[in-house]
């Protein structure tokens, strides 16, 4: 699946309630909601702080899943093209820090 084909299934989805997308600020709180779960479970597996005994397995695919749906969310309601945005910011990266790190072998004609 694409990102264009991921907004558009999480557009029919949203789609289906009278509610729609949240405000911007509410789905930023949104975003960092789900972005501390996700540093909870890090923590807890490569951190200083241990689970407890008793708490379960945390699932570090579907946190990293929840802020892709989020981001999703986030673009669809303020009408950004992720796919184009995506390219853009490759641009941005590949230009800004092509010789900031040393490159392997293999990719140095990337």
């Amino acid at each position: 699946m694409d990102i264009l084909d991921m907004q558009k299934e999480v557009d029919n989805w949203i789609g289906q309630f009278a509610e729609g997308y949240w405000p911007p600020l509410a789905m930023l709180a949104r975003l960092t909601e789900e972005v501390g779960e996700l540093a909870r479970e890090i923590n807890h597996r490569y951190g200083t702080k241990p689970k407890k005994p008793e708490e379960p397995e945390g699932d570090l695919a579907l946190e990293l899943a929840d802020i892709l749906f989020i981001i999703i969310c986030y673009a669809n309601s303020l009408g950004i093209d992720l796919e184009e945005a995506f390219t853009r910011m490759m641009n941005k990266y590949r230009a800004r820090d092509a010789f900031r790190w040393t490159r392997k072998d293999s990719q140095e004609e990337l």
